[in-house]
């Protein structure tokens, strides 16, 4: 992933309505379906160091956040806006 949609931009990681990168932009329930069914992996990729997005149950449902060394960060909400 190299950009999300967010509305609010502020919000927490509820907030994300989209995920992208070079190829596509794709709605989150869309990627959590993919990695939950174990079609697609998705990663973020900063400063040379990769994590991968995981989903996540949260108060508001399900959603998307990064985990590299064995924890769950914020890489996605770091990222720039989807066009």
């Amino acid at each position: 992933m190299t950009c999300i949609n967010k509305q609010p931009r502020n919000n927490a990681h509820e907030g994300i309505t989209h995920l992208g990168n070079s190829t596509g932009k794709w709605t989150r329930q869309s990627v959590i379906n993919w990695i939950e069914a174990g079609t697609h992996t998705f990663y973020t990729l900063v400063n040379g160091k990769r994590a991968d997005v995981g989903v996540v149950q949260g108060e508001n449902g399900k959603h998307v956040r990064t985990y590299a060394d064995g924890y769950y960060n914020d890489n996605l909400l770091a990222l720039p806006e989807c066009p």
